[in-house]
C-alpha cells in the first residue's frame, strides 16, 4: 500500500517530466552530433586542416542536451525540494505542472537537435566546397538553435512559476 501511495504522489510526475527533459534532449543531441560527425569524418579524411571549422558545427547540436540538463537541474535540485519543504510533499497538481513545464525542452530539444544536426551536416558539404562560407553554415545552424532557446526559456519560466500553494 505504501508503494501505491508513492506512485500517486506529484513527485513521480515531476521527476518523470525532469527525466524526459534531459533524456529526450540528450537523445536528440547524440543523434545530431552523430550526423555531423559522420559527415565531417569524410571531409577530414581528405583535409585535416578544416577540423576547427567542423568541430564548431558538430558542437552546436549538442547544446540542446545541455538545455535539457539545465531544466532537469532546476526542477530536481531546486523546485522539487522547495515544494517538498514548503508543503511537506508535492501534490498531483504541482507534479503535473512541473511535468508539463518540462515538455517544451524535452520535445523541442529532441527535434531541434536532430534538425540542427542535419543543417550542420549540410554545412560540412558547404565547407568542403567553399571554406570561406563557414559563417553561412553557422548562421543556418543558429536559426534552428533559436527555437531550442525559446523552449528552454519556456520550460524554465513555467518551472519557476509552480507555486507551493
Amino acid at each position: 500500500m505504501e508503494f501505491l501511495s508513492f506512485l500517486n504522489s506529484g513527485w513521480v510526475l515531476a521527476m518523470l517530466g525532469a527525466s524526459l527533459a534531459v533524456g529526450l534532449a540528450c537523445v536528440g543531441s547524440a543523434k545530431g552530433t552523430g550526423l555531423v560527425g559522420e559527415a565531417a569524418s569524410g571531409l577530414l579524411s581528405e583535409d585535416n586542416s578544416k577540423f576547427g571549422s567542423l568541430l564548431v558545427l558538430q558542437i552546436l547540436p549538442g547544446t540542446q542536451g545541455l538545455y535539457g540538463f539545465v531544466v532537469w537541474f532546476i526542477a530536481t535540485m531546486m523546485k522539487i525540494p522547495e515544494l517538498q519543504a514548503q508543503a511537506g510533499g508535492i501534490t498531483l497538481e504541482q507534479g503535473a505542472a512541473i511535468f508539463a513545464a518540462c515538455l517544451p525542452i524535452a520535445i523541442a530539444g529532441l527535434l531541434s537537435a536532430i534538425a540542427q544536426g542535419r543543417v550542420a551536416a549540410a554545412g560540412v558539404s558547404i565547407i568542403a566546397k567553399k571554406p570561406e562560407a563557414q559563417g553561412n553554415s553557422l548562421v543556418m545552424c543558429i536559426v534552428v538553435e533559436f527555437y531550442a532557446i525559446i523552449s528552454l526559456l519556456a520550460s524554465l519560466l513555467m518551472i519557476i512559476n509552480v507555486s507551493a500553494s
